[in-house]
């Protein structure tokens, strides 16, 4: 039976000499998804993804990647799966073309086989042009296209990309994410960590945010934004007359006036009606009441590092 989740963990932990890199992770990924995986640098990304190949051995808990154990078959899930790790793992030594068809021997490919899917990953990632050429002349960017072909050989179900855009320019960087979307199409599973907001909030169709190895929130925008609002509330009120109050009835955590005309109210749920409505009554002409939603970054900046839109 083919599970609905490409990947998920129970109590997943590494703890490394006394430090602890991942604390009870629950992730659960759905197949052909993007999921971002976001966090600040050290927050524990990378540990993960190396647990859920089978690289590292967790110090506690349990991952299933496409329903199988990777603790207990590390090989299988290596066969349905790439990984683009951030940095490293090539050959400098060695051409563009001679790396992948190095790489391709691990897949038990015939060289002609080899030959042809890495000269059509080389056209995929823009360096058929330089395919012959040694990668240590490469720049940064160029290696980081060249690791995401070499993640692609073997035609994975479930793609891992550790900080992909690591040393793009801003149009290599452009270029990655459609090209993750255009695999997503290909009905990929595409496990995304970066510590950058803007390109984990623009492609993924789910997001977690990771901090000192806790998964702190998980889920898709909307719900993420859902979650970070219970009892957090902040509704802006304007009048047309000048505000002149000093108290109000309605159920709330504090408010203040922002102006002549405005008021700030904070409350653990959402009461615009009820400030309307008790503003009527007062002989106040309310022309506009609006509901923050906090932007991804807000949210972001208030559970890593404490510092929220208040």
């Amino acid at each position: 039976m083919v599970t609905v989740y490409a990947i998920e963990t129970e109590n997943l932990t590494k703890i490394y000499d006394g430090t602890v890199a991942v604390d009870h992770l629950n992730l659960k990924v759905k197949r052909g998804t993007v999921y971002g995986f976001l966090g600040p640098n050290g927050a524990g990304k990378t540990t993960t993804i190396l647990m859920l190949l089978g690289l590292v051995e967790p110090t506690e808990g349990t991952a299933r990647v496409a329903g199988i154990n990777v603790m207990e078959k590390p090989v299988e899930v290596k066969k349905i799966t790439g990984f683009m790790p951030a940095e490293g793992g090539l050959y400098p030594n060695l051409s563009a073309l001679d790396n992948l068809l190095y790489f391709a021997k691990f897949y038990r490919m015939s060289r002609n086989e080899a030959e042809k899917r890495a000269k059509e990953l080389l056209e995929l990632v823009g360096l058929r042009d330089v395919a012959d050429k040694k990668v240590e002349g490469f720049s940064t960017g160029m290696k980081q296209r060249l690791l995401l072909a070499q993640a692609l050989l073997n035609d994975p179900e479930i793609l891992f990309l550790d900080e992909p855009t690591n040393g793009l320019d801003p149009r290599g960087a452009v270029e990655l994410r459609e090209l993750v979307r255009e695999l997503k199409k290909d009905g990929k599973t595409i496990f995304f960590s970066s510590h950058i907001l803007a390109e984990v909030e623009e492609v993924s169709d789910e997001i977690g945010i990771i901090s000192q190895g806790k998964l702190l929130i998980s889920g898709s925008q909307e719900e993420i934004k859902r979650k970070f609002m219970e009892g957090r509330y902040l509704i802006t009120v304007e009048t047309k007359e000048l505000l002149e109050v000093e108290s109000l009835d309605v159920d709330v955590i504090e408010w203040r006036k922002a102006g002549e005309r405005t008021l700030r109210v904070y409350a653990k749920k959402d009461v615009r009606e009820e400030l309307i409505e008790e503003l009527r009554q007062r002989g106040y002409t309310v022309l506009d009441v609006h509901l923050h939603e906090p932007s991804l970054e807000e949210i972001f900046m208030e559970l890593v590092y404490g510092r929220g839109a208040k």
